[in-house]
Protein backbone atom coordinates (compact mmCIF):
# COMPACT_ATOMS: atom_id res chain seq x y z
CA UNK A 1 0.00 0.00 0.00
CA UNK A 2 1.06 3.53 -0.83
CA UNK A 3 0.97 4.27 2.96
CA UNK A 4 -0.49 7.50 5.06
CA UNK A 5 1.90 10.13 3.66
CA UNK A 6 0.51 9.76 -0.10
CA UNK A 7 -1.42 13.06 -0.36
CA UNK A 8 -4.22 12.75 -3.11
CA UNK A 9 -2.96 14.85 -6.55
CA UNK A 10 -5.58 17.96 -6.82
CA UNK A 11 -4.88 19.50 -10.13
CA UNK A 12 -5.93 22.37 -9.13
CA UNK A 13 -4.43 23.81 -6.86
CA UNK A 14 -1.89 26.32 -6.64
CA UNK A 15 0.81 27.40 -4.31
CA UNK A 16 0.90 31.14 -3.01
CA UNK A 17 4.09 33.29 -4.06
CA UNK A 18 6.53 34.40 -1.67
CA UNK A 19 7.17 30.77 0.51
CA UNK A 20 7.03 30.90 4.46
CA UNK A 21 9.82 29.23 4.92
CA UNK A 22 13.10 27.37 3.15
CA UNK A 23 11.25 24.35 2.54
CA UNK A 24 8.18 25.40 0.69
CA UNK A 25 8.99 26.25 -3.17
CA UNK A 26 6.84 28.66 -4.46
CA UNK A 27 5.49 28.41 -7.99
CA UNK A 28 2.28 29.69 -10.48
CA UNK A 29 2.42 26.48 -12.15
CA UNK A 30 -0.60 23.63 -11.25
CA UNK A 31 1.43 20.59 -10.41
CA UNK A 32 0.93 17.61 -8.38
CA UNK A 33 1.34 17.83 -4.43
CA UNK A 34 4.46 15.47 -4.85
CA UNK A 35 7.82 16.65 -6.02
CA UNK A 36 11.29 15.10 -5.97
CA UNK A 37 13.72 16.96 -3.99
CA UNK A 38 16.90 17.12 -2.04
CA UNK A 39 17.94 13.52 -0.76
CA UNK A 40 15.25 11.65 -2.24
CA UNK A 41 12.14 13.40 -0.07
CA UNK A 42 9.16 14.60 -1.61
CA UNK A 43 7.95 18.15 -1.75
CA UNK A 44 4.01 17.50 -0.49
CA UNK A 45 1.01 20.10 -0.09
CA UNK A 46 -0.03 20.78 3.24
CA UNK A 47 -3.58 21.10 3.56
CA UNK A 48 -5.32 17.67 1.58
CA UNK A 49 -4.97 15.21 3.88
CA UNK A 50 -2.90 16.87 6.68
CA UNK A 51 -1.68 20.38 8.30
CA UNK A 52 1.66 20.98 9.54
CA UNK A 53 2.77 22.62 12.48
CA UNK A 54 6.25 23.69 12.15
CA UNK A 55 8.47 24.12 15.64
CA UNK A 56 11.68 25.65 16.61
CA UNK A 57 14.54 22.95 17.73
CA UNK A 58 14.20 23.84 21.28
CA UNK A 59 10.31 24.17 21.76
CA UNK A 60 10.18 20.95 19.84
CA UNK A 61 12.47 18.95 21.87
CA UNK A 62 10.44 19.69 25.03
CA UNK A 63 7.29 19.28 23.52
CA UNK A 64 8.43 15.93 22.50
CA UNK A 65 9.55 14.72 25.71
CA UNK A 66 6.34 16.29 27.28
CA UNK A 67 3.76 14.06 24.44
CA UNK A 68 5.98 10.91 24.79
CA UNK A 69 3.43 8.42 23.43
CA UNK A 70 0.61 10.60 22.72
CA UNK A 71 3.08 11.87 19.53
CA UNK A 72 2.25 10.71 16.38
CA UNK A 73 4.77 10.87 13.25
CA UNK A 74 7.56 13.74 14.04
CA UNK A 75 9.54 14.95 11.12
CA UNK A 76 13.17 17.26 12.02
CA UNK A 77 14.79 19.69 9.29
CA UNK A 78 18.25 20.13 10.46
CA UNK A 79 18.31 22.79 7.12
CA UNK A 80 15.50 24.68 9.26
CA UNK A 81 16.13 23.73 12.76
CA UNK A 82 12.68 22.97 12.69
CA UNK A 83 10.36 19.88 13.77
CA UNK A 84 7.05 19.40 12.36
CA UNK A 85 3.97 17.40 13.39
CA UNK A 86 0.98 16.14 11.47
CA UNK A 87 -2.65 17.01 12.36
CA UNK A 88 -6.01 17.18 11.16
CA UNK A 89 -6.51 19.37 8.35
CA UNK A 90 -8.30 22.44 10.18
CA UNK A 91 -7.03 21.03 12.94
CA UNK A 92 -4.62 24.41 14.40
CA UNK A 93 -6.17 27.46 12.69
CA UNK A 94 -7.45 28.99 15.29
CA UNK A 95 -3.96 28.29 17.07
CA UNK A 96 -1.94 31.52 18.48
CA UNK A 97 1.16 30.20 20.01
CA UNK A 98 4.39 32.38 19.58
CA UNK A 99 7.18 30.87 16.78
CA UNK A 100 4.65 28.09 16.16
CA UNK A 101 3.67 28.22 11.89
CA UNK A 102 1.00 25.90 10.91
CA UNK A 103 1.14 25.10 6.99
CA UNK A 104 -1.79 24.46 5.50
CA UNK A 105 -3.17 24.93 2.04
CA UNK A 106 -0.48 26.34 0.20
CA UNK A 107 2.26 25.12 2.55
CA UNK A 108 4.70 22.67 1.46
CA UNK A 109 6.87 19.72 3.48
CA UNK A 110 10.01 18.10 2.19
CA UNK A 111 8.72 14.28 3.62
CA UNK A 112 11.96 12.09 3.73
CA UNK A 113 11.11 8.22 3.18
CA UNK A 114 9.55 6.66 5.74
CA UNK A 115 11.94 4.44 7.65
CA UNK A 116 14.86 7.50 7.50
CA UNK A 117 15.58 8.16 10.87
CA UNK A 118 19.11 9.97 10.38
CA UNK A 119 21.28 11.88 8.01
CA UNK A 120 21.94 15.60 6.94
CA UNK A 121 18.62 16.05 5.47
CA UNK A 122 15.16 16.01 6.85
CA UNK A 123 14.34 13.02 8.54
CA UNK A 124 12.44 10.95 11.29
CA UNK A 125 12.60 11.63 15.41
CA UNK A 126 9.42 9.14 15.22
CA UNK A 127 8.63 7.27 11.78
CA UNK A 128 5.02 7.39 10.39
CA UNK A 129 3.43 3.85 11.37
CA UNK A 130 0.44 2.31 9.90
CA UNK A 131 -1.59 5.13 10.07
CA UNK A 132 -0.33 6.91 12.76
CA UNK A 133 0.78 10.01 10.80
CA UNK A 134 -1.42 12.39 12.66
CA UNK A 135 -0.92 14.02 16.32
CA UNK A 136 -3.84 14.64 18.13
CA UNK A 137 -4.42 18.37 17.99
CA UNK A 138 -5.25 19.39 21.74
CA UNK A 139 -2.28 16.99 22.89
CA UNK A 140 0.08 18.37 20.86
CA UNK A 141 -0.93 22.24 21.51
CA UNK A 142 -0.91 21.62 25.16
CA UNK A 143 2.70 19.84 24.82
CA UNK A 144 3.54 23.63 23.27
CA UNK A 145 1.90 25.65 25.20
CA UNK A 146 3.88 24.24 28.22
CA UNK A 147 7.01 23.62 26.42
CA UNK A 148 6.61 27.82 25.67
CA UNK A 149 6.25 28.09 29.30
CA UNK A 150 9.70 29.54 30.38
CA UNK A 151 12.05 27.12 33.06
CA UNK A 152 11.15 29.09 36.15
CA UNK A 153 7.50 29.53 35.81
CA UNK A 154 6.98 25.43 35.25
CA UNK A 155 9.83 25.11 38.17
CA UNK A 156 12.15 22.82 36.31
CA UNK A 157 11.28 19.04 36.18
Amino acid sequence: SMGPLHTPTCSHHKTQPGGRCPSIMPTNQHHPPRVKTVADCEIQAAGHTWDAIRVPLGIGQRALRILGQRSGATLYDPFECAFYWFVKTGAATAWSLPDIRMLGRGGHVAVPPPRRTAGAGPHWRICPGEGALLTDANALHAALADALTPATERGVR
